[in-house]
């Protein structure tokens, strides 16, 4: 074959592989050849295929990996120990990978079970759930996004689909009462107490029931007031009950007005005030110097910024 047969062939099969020749590679990145040359050889860092003849051809892949390659050199990492930092990138990658996967197939047997109305199927899921993971996983990675899908309209009944208002409530008392289960367990004595209240407006009881359950640790135990709860009366019930901190819980976006009713709740109470939830993620800017702590959305940072709060080591 001729050289234009050749290239009109190794064309035809870079377009078809999305393979690059190492010129173009070059190119692309900015390593001249020689030293692309170099890291494979000498150093292992890419392994590009090869044609018949011989000519090395890199994947997108190999791409991503020499950019990365000349990231941790720009940071100062010696060539020689960029192989090492590779490999435990790439397993740190497959390892989440597997979680996801993991995560989405526990999602779809739920599903299943839910789609079913199979109370002891769901009972067996939520046992081997949590066994094999953390509260925060259990309920932030597989049984809320379930619960939230379903309540969106998703979750493969569709938007307004016939039995999604009944899978959706089969799924939410359930799990309703499991967590109310594991909160009655934990009603220990604890060395710091807060007391969990919903701010006034539309709340789920079930997310104010998982945030008192995941807010909850050793050290620190919670008692919760249910959906309803006058905000202005939560300066009689602190000072009944005398906790270490008032918590407000809302995933709804902050009212116009949410500042100044916080500012008149806090004159009047004996502790600290907090505010968890979606709401605080969205006021924080609002809140900032004023006496009101925001605990943000996420379970583990909400459980560290309290336990950071009550030691005196969180600014509000």
């Amino acid at each position: 074959m001729n050289k234009q047969g050749r290239s009109s062939a190794v064309d035809a099969g870079l377009e078809h592989q999305e393979l690059f020749p190492i010129r173009e590679v070059s190119r692309l990145t900015g390593v001249n050849p020689v030293t692309l040359r170099a890291w494979e050889r000498r150093y292992g860092l890419i392994q590009p295929t090869r044609t018949a003849s011989g000519h090395r051809l890199y994947s997108q892949a190999d791409i991503d990996d020499i950019r990365s390659i000349l990231g941790w050199l720009e940071r100062g990492v010696a060539v020689s120990k960029v192989g090492s930092i590779l490999v435990r990138c790439q397993a740190q990658v497959q390892q989440s990978s597997d979680l996801m996967n993991v995560r989405l197939a526990w999602q779809q047997q739920i599903l299943e079970a839910v789609q079913r109305f199979d109370s002891a199927s769901l009972h067996r899921l939520f046992d081997q759930v949590l066994a094999g993971h953390p509260l925060d996983q259990v309920f932030g990675d597989i049984f809320m996004p379930v619960w939230h899908d379903l309540a969106a309209g998703q979750g493969g009944y569709g938007p307004r689909a016939f039995g999604q208002a009944s899978a959706w409530l089969f799924l939410d008392q359930f799990l309703r009462g499991r967590v109310f289960v594991r909160l009655q367990l934990a009603r220990m004595a604890r060395s710091r107490t807060v007391l969990l209240a919903p701010l006034p407006g539309p709340c789920h009881e079930l997310e104010l029931l998982v945030t008192a359950l995941l807010l909850g640790s050793d050290e620190v135990g919670v008692s919760l007031l249910a959906p309803g709860q006058p905000l202005q009366e939560l300066m009689l019930i602190c000072e009944r009950l005398k906790p270490d901190a008032l918590v407000l819980f809302s995933n709804q976006a902050p009212t116009v007005e949410l500042s100044k009713r916080l500012e008149r709740l806090v004159v009047g109470l004996e502790c600290p005030l907090l505010l968890a939830g979606e709401v605080a993620e969205l006021a924080q800017d609002s809140l900032a110097g004023s006496p009101v702590a925001c605990l943000g959305a996420e379970s583990s940072v909400m459980r560290q910024r309290l336990r950071q709060f009550l030691a005196g080591q969180l600014d509000t």
